[in-house]
């Protein structure tokens, strides 16, 4: 009798513990790039960390290491149809829309595992948050090279759906956003669009030099 019993509150006990609400669990992604501060530390660490890992990954290495990271804190659609303005991203079709995009998104991650390439001791510091009109944000933070000099890296970041990515970046003051918006639809208005996709083409190839 006391065992069926106690089966039986083991029984109400489960049934209990099934109704009650399950706490939401944030992925690693998702908590590490909650908020724009945050979204901006988790690329700089995740860039050093390709540099402390530099014996080990080659350039294939480090590209398949921060392609995710990229893909979580920047925001590419925005940026390349932000360079090349709506008058001639209305001028595309839709495949050469996506063609665009991928080749950009090839060519953000390749320059970044072309550039942090071996640690020497560099740190990244956040130095502030401010709020930007157009619901933007800017984080500005600063590299210390092993040298001892620094660069002013500031990112511009705005969110989407809830997420915070990256949509330009000024080094030292210099706008990487104006840089290639320049360069870009120069190219589209002199020779077309497929020489702009020959041309991040052959940017990215050039970024495998590093090995």
């Amino acid at each position: 009798m006391r065992v069926k019993q106690t089966l039986k509150l083991i029984g109400w006990c489960l049934i209990l513990v099934m109704l009650l609400p399950i706490p939401a669990v944030l992925s690693s992604s998702d908590s590490e790039t909650s908020g724009p501060e945050q979204a901006v530390a988790y690329l700089q660490s995740s860039l050093l960390e390709v540099m402390r890992e530099g014996d080990k990954l080659d350039y294939d290495g480090r590209f398949k290491y921060l392609q995710p990271v990229v893909d979580q804190t920047h925001d590419i659609d925005l940026i390349i149809r932000t360079i090349l303005g709506t008058t001639y991203w209305s001028q595309l079709d839709d495949v050469q829309q996506d063609l665009i995009v991928e080749t950009f998104r090839q060519l953000s991650i390749a320059t970044y595992a072309g550039r942090f390439v071996q640690y020497e001791g560099e740190q990244f510091q956040i130095v502030e948050q401010r709020t930007l009109p157009r619901d933007q944000v800017l984080v500005r933070s600063q590299l210390t090279k092993s040298d001892g000099g620094t660069v002013n890296f500031d990112y511009v970041l705005h969110q989407v759906a809830g997420d915070w990515r990256i949509v330009n970046i000024l080094f030292d003051g210099v706008s990487d956003l104006a840089i290639k918006r320049g360069e870009y639809r120069a190219i589209l208005q002199r020779d077309g669009f497929q020489a702009l996709i020959e041309m991040l083409k052959e940017k990215i190839a050039l970024t495998r030099q590093n090995p």
